[in-house]
């Protein structure tokens, strides 16, 4: 072990070799703050030749590897351990756009770019890449691809799994999978990118992706409604998908209490209050002012508590950076036992009903900030104050999840829908997936990975 760490230092260069703990300690932590491992070093490879000889080093000393992009998980997936033996494999330095190809629609970049960095080269060539998170800023491609991320227009474009056409990955001994191609069909057998996508770096090291790109819409129109129930709003988006078709983007809720924390912190982006809003876009191309006043006439026959519809660019930006900060003012109210779930859309009504029933029947008072992406049936479900003043939250984190997870797979949901599940959720996983499913992926996992080396600790 005593030659291990020169010789990565070689690999990646003494500078891209993080060894301190005060210069480790930045990726030793996940956003939530919720886990704090202790690594080995951090190394920071430059290009895939050096993943791939990083990780035959690896194999070679039994160094575990903990790969991290943006380190924007919320389940602790890009942290590692206490015990000081394992390596983060920090991908930042893998940012490089590869290649634009507007006559097939495709993006290749590597792992470390960012999403906002890929928007931009996106736009830059007159297309759409339409993956949006709020925290696009800082998360990465790898980072996406490694939880198949969906964001806020999973309605009408998918997840990760849809918007990839081809992968680049190093196998955990080394080898590198290139599969680049921007091919939108291909039966000649197992398509094995989708191996990697979700596995949260379990297979392998995502290194390069070829994207889908979309022609650049030049008309939005965007309102936020305020109605009485989840019922009503979930009655509003088959009307709004039936009126619009796949003109209809986004389609999102926030729930009384959610508003309330945002009210706290961002008073000034709050246009009116409801027992739920509803923040709907539409895009295409064409003129803007046409689509605008589509939704103007269908919004004009709807009943609404109260609504707002955005004008012009900057009042549709202000709408979602209302959303967009829901997260960031949480954080700020105080911890949360946040839930990522998903049940079919037509089932959400129940869901937020019977849970937050037997939420409360167990916790009295208990608080419930409800929000998300209600057009895919994705809702984060964040409870807090199970006792006054918040006190000793992650004693009752046990007791909720169980009621909560009851309720959505009761109801043919998962417990994982766009966060992954990394350290939080591998528990839960067992409990609740599908035996068979499980023993099916770890058979992959020891197929791939018979030394166990890839991001070990997490779910499988």
């Amino acid at each position: 072990m005593n030659d291990f760490l020169p010789a990565l230092a070689a690999i990646v260069g003494s500078r891209h070799l993080l060894t301190a703990a005060t210069d480790t300690a930045p990726f030793a932590l996940d956003w939530r703050r919720r886990y704090q491992g202790a690594p080995l070093a951090v190394a920071q490879p430059g290009s895939t030749a050096e993943v791939s000889e990083l990780v035959k080093l690896c194999r070679a000393h039994q160094v575990a590897i903990v790969p991290q992009g943006g380190n924007t998980s919320t389940c602790g997936a890009a942290t590692p351990d206490g015990s000081g033996r394992q390596l983060i494999v920090a991908l930042r330095r893998l940012n490089a756009v590869r290649h634009v190809d507007t006559d097939n629609n495709a993006l290749t970049v590597e792992a470390g770019v960012t999403l906002q960095a890929a928007q931009q080269a996106a736009e830059a060539a007159g297309r759409l890449f339409p993956l949006s998170l709020a925290s696009q800023g800082s998360c990465q491609i790898g980072g996406n691809l490694s939880t198949n991320a969906g964001g806020v227009a999973v309605l009408r474009y998918g997840t990760m799994r849809e918007l990839t056409l081809g992968l680049e990955a190093v196998l955990p001994d080394g080898r590198v999978l290139s599969q680049l191609q921007g091919l939108r069909k291909d039966t000649t057998g197992l398509d094995l990118k989708q191996l990697f996508i979700g596995a949260e770096g379990q297979l392998g090291l995502i290194t390069a992706a070829t994207l889908k790109l979309y022609p650049l819409p030049s008309a939005h129109a965007t309102a936020m409604v305020g109605v009485g129930d989840i019922e009503t709003a979930i009655d509003w988006l088959n009307r709004l998908r039936h009126r619009f078709g796949d003109r209809l983007t986004a389609f999102e809720v926030m729930d009384a209490s959610c508003q309330q924390v945002l009210q706290r912190h961002h008073p000034s982006l709050m246009p009116f209050s409801a027992p739920w809003l509803i923040l709907i876009e539409l895009s295409d191309g064409g003129d803007p002012v046409e689509l605008n006043d589509a939704l103007a006439s269908w919004l004009a026959e709807q009943d609404m508590l109260d609504g707002v519809l955005a004008q012009n660019e900057t009042e549709r930006r202000k709408l979602w950076t209302l959303r967009e900060e829901i997260s960031e003012s949480q954080r700020k109210d105080g911890p949360s036992i946040k839930h990522d779930i998903a049940v079919p859309t037509s089932a959400l009504p129940r869901l937020v009903r019977d849970c937050s029933a037997d939420l409360e029947k167990a916790f009295p008072g208990a608080r419930i900030v409800a929000f998300g992406h209600a057009g895919d049936g994705n809702l984060h479900y964040n409870v807090s104050f199970t006792r006054p003043d918040n006190a000793d939250l992650f004693e009752d984190e046990d007791a909720v999840n169980a009621i909560v997870y009851d309720h959505v797979y009761r109801l043919g949901g998962t417990l994982a829908a766009e966060h992954g599940v990394g350290q939080l959720k591998k528990d839960w996983l067992v409990r609740y997936k599908d035996p068979l499913a499980l023993e099916l992926m770890r058979s992959i996992k020891r197929a791939l990975d018979p030394d166990g080396l890839m991001n070990p600790g997490k779910w499988l």
